[in-house]
């Protein structure tokens, strides 16, 4: 994926987390999850590979739980409003509900190709290459068989950090070139999730890398998320098709639902009557950043919660936001912590747009041989006053 060029180096996406803490003297409560009791339904190979569950913490109580199935989030504990310890992300607490789920992204890292690629096809240096098509026609999140459906290799673990590798081969879901991707969640005592990729390729391919995390900042299984006032800096939006596929387009958001230049919230405008969220069913768009591709991560959205008065800021240096609206939760699915409604979650996903390599005006995907792809991923908490 190209987005900045420094010595054949490729700067990608900026994502970081900083939780501001409570006092210290305050009481806590039990933790709202039991590492040692949920991690035995981990344990079990995949594909040959063991699968664990990992615990991240630093030394203000933080706790972050990762399983190599999809190197993916499973638990994000931060502290509300009250001090009490809150499980912001979706999930569940085995991986053979992760292996059944009706929902196959909660907190995974998604690829090769993050969002949608139309009827799943693409030309590329006048080679067409078919891919796995999941999503109807279209290709979503790498195929089926994407990075968040396979296991990843531990390559070191500690107590604050973890870092696991994929080796991607040609013609995986229909990609083409041997891609390898490193990546490393860190927890610091600053309070930051820091998440790091890594990817190099012997052949040309577009890449396009996330964490497809699932938020509700009242806590997992509390409710929807109608009520969370949202705050986007993207004054353009890509429209897209009934199929969710960009029409090529780059529209204001003034004047719209998707106007979220000055915080609203979610669930003010979500019935409106209006094209584009008849197709999403809701919010399932990719906001055009204001700030561009930058180098360095910018603030580029927030979002808080007046029930648990958490707040979260998201920062990147990439030039797109896909805000999705839990748009496809319906009540059907039990995770760790209650039911999982309609609009119970949602996703701020940075990354470049979607269906780029077949969007020649979007900013380009494509990653070549002798380039490197680094992305760095920041969410920050903050606990408000109210």
């Amino acid at each position: 994926m190209i987005y900045y060029r420094v010595k054949s180096i490729v700067i990608g996406l900026s994502l970081t987390l900083w939780i501001s803490l409570p006092s210290c003297d305050s009481q806590k409560e039990k933790s709202v999850f039991d590492y040692a009791s949920v991690r035995p339904h981990f344990q079990q190979e995949l594909d040959g590979v063991p699968i664990d569950l990992y615990l991240l913490e630093n030394q203000n109580g933080i706790q972050v739980t990762v399983t190599n199935y999809g190197s993916r989030i499973v638990h994000l504990i931060v502290p509300d409003k009250e001090d009490r310890e809150v499980d912001v992300v979706l999930g569940f607490n085995s991986l053979d509900q992760y292996l059944n789920s009706s929902e196959p992204y909660f907190g995974a890292v998604v690829g090769r190709y993050a969002n949608r690629i139309a009827d799943a096809r693409f030309v590329l240096n006048d080679t067409e290459y078919l891919l796995a098509a999941n999503n109807g026609v279209n290709s979503l999140h790498g195929g089926p068989g994407g990075y968040h459906n396979v296991p990843w290799e531990v390559r070191d673990f500690s107590k604050t950090a973890i870092t696991l590798v994929l080796l991607s081969p040609n013609g995986d879901e229909g990609f083409p070139g041997n891609l390898r991707v490193e990546m490393t969640y860190t927890l610091t005592d600053e309070n930051e999730l820091v998440m790091d990729y890594q990817a190099t390729t012997d052949q040309a391919t577009p890449l396009n890398l996330t964490n497809h995390a699932f938020f509700n900042l009242n806590g997992d299984g509390s409710g929807d998320i109608n009520g969370h006032v949202l705050h986007i800096k993207a004054a353009r939006y890509t429209p897209v098709n009934e199929v969710l596929i960009p029409t090529g387009q780059i529209e204001e958001v003034i004047n719209t639902p998707f106007d979220f230049t000055k915080a609203i919230a979610i669930g003010a405008r979500v019935n409106e009557t209006h094209e584009q969220l008849r197709y999403g069913n809701g919010y399932d768009h990719n906001f055009v950043l204001d700030k561009g591709i930058s180098v360095a991560p910018a603030l580029v959205a927030s979002i808080q919660s007046s029930q648990s008065g958490i707040n979260l800021q998201v920062f990147t240096s990439e030039p797109g936001l896909q805000f999705y609206g839990g748009n496809f939760l319906d009540g059907s699915i039990q995770g760790k912590n209650g039911t999982y409604e309609f609009r119970g979650a949602f996703c701020l996903e940075t990354q470049h747009f979607p269906d780029s390599p077949n969007q020649a005006h979007f900013p380009t995907t494509i990653l070549e041989p002798g380039d490197t792809y680094l992305s760095r991923s920041m969410y920050k908490f903050v606990l408000s006053s109210y």
